[in-house]
């Protein structure tokens, strides 16, 4: 049996019978979850879904014209994604394994999808605009003051939460500022994510907060990573010391305080 490749092409039928179990294997692996059957559970004695297998058993005969819709999803993601079949009844004749497939693509089909896919690649490099150095430059992120970027010499030694300062770093550009903290989370610790932070000037005055980034997801135990913490556009005069606090998101294990200069 062979789904069709578009809603135009008439749904395949799989006749069915009370108390007859009907098997029908797929040529790829089926998200289990997402079955979807009519009449289902009053119809049927048994339903069953597998890898690549779903075995149906009415526990009644489906009246004349009636027709009940099975859908269910592919997990390659490949087209068509849904496989959409129709249960019938038949006076004599019941399908008790079926072979269901996709039609292979032709070429046509394939030079669309691949038009479309370069078209929506196109569209996603307008929106980020050019990379790179050249990047910085035309969005304004880097002017004719360059970025100054200050390592901080007096790294806390202390360890808290199960974390460890390793070093940091702060950048200063025209419009912009970037505080840098490189964290250990040590062996035996829970994974470790930054949730929120905060910068403090040394009058005690905290500065808004644009975003904060990890370089990677978690920090598994005994892994390092850097976390960069963004205020808002420089308003104060270059040079000046801030204190980085950096918490997870349930607020309990922060990372040692550091002092980097923006």
């Amino acid at each position: 049996m062979v789904l069709p490749g578009n809603a135009s092409e008439s749904v395949p039928e799989v006749r069915v019978a009370a108390g007859v179990a009907s098997y029908l294997r797929f040529d790829a692996p089926l998200d289990k979850a997402s079955l979807e059957l009519e009449g289902r559970p009053a119809r049927f004695r048994w339903v069953d879904v597998g890898e690549r297998l779903v075995a149906v058993e009415p526990s009644v005969d489906l009246v004349a014209e009636e027709r009940l819709v099975l859908r269910v999803r592919y997990k390659d993601g490949a087209s068509p994604a849904v496989a959409t079949l129709v249960l019938v009844s038949h006076l004599s004749l019941v399908d008790k394994e079926v072979e269901v497939v996709r039609r292979p693509r032709t070429v046509e089909a394939l030079e669309t999808a691949l038009a479309e896919n370069e078209a929506e690649l196109a569209a996603l490099k307008a929106q980020c605009g050019v990379g790179g150095p050249a990047g910085l430059v035309f969005s304004g992120r880097i002017d004719w003051n360059g970025v100054v970027a200050r390592r901080t010499e007096d790294v806390p030694t202390g360890i808290q939460g199960g974390l460890k300062v390793v070093g940091g770093m702060g950048y200063r550009a025209g419009s912009w500022a970037l505080a840098v903290v490189r964290v250990r989370n040590l062996p035996g610790q829970q994974p470790w994510a930054p949730g929120s932070a905060r910068l403090i000037r040394a009058d005690g005055t905290p500065v808004k907060v644009l975003s904060v980034e990890m370089d990677k997801a978690q920090l598994a135990p005994g892994e390092e990573g850097l976390v960069a913490v963004e205020p808002e556009a420089p308003y104060w005069k270059a040079g000046q010391v801030f204190r980085v606090e950096v918490l997870d998101k349930s607020g309990v294990r922060r990372v040692p305080i550091l002092d980097v200069v923006l």
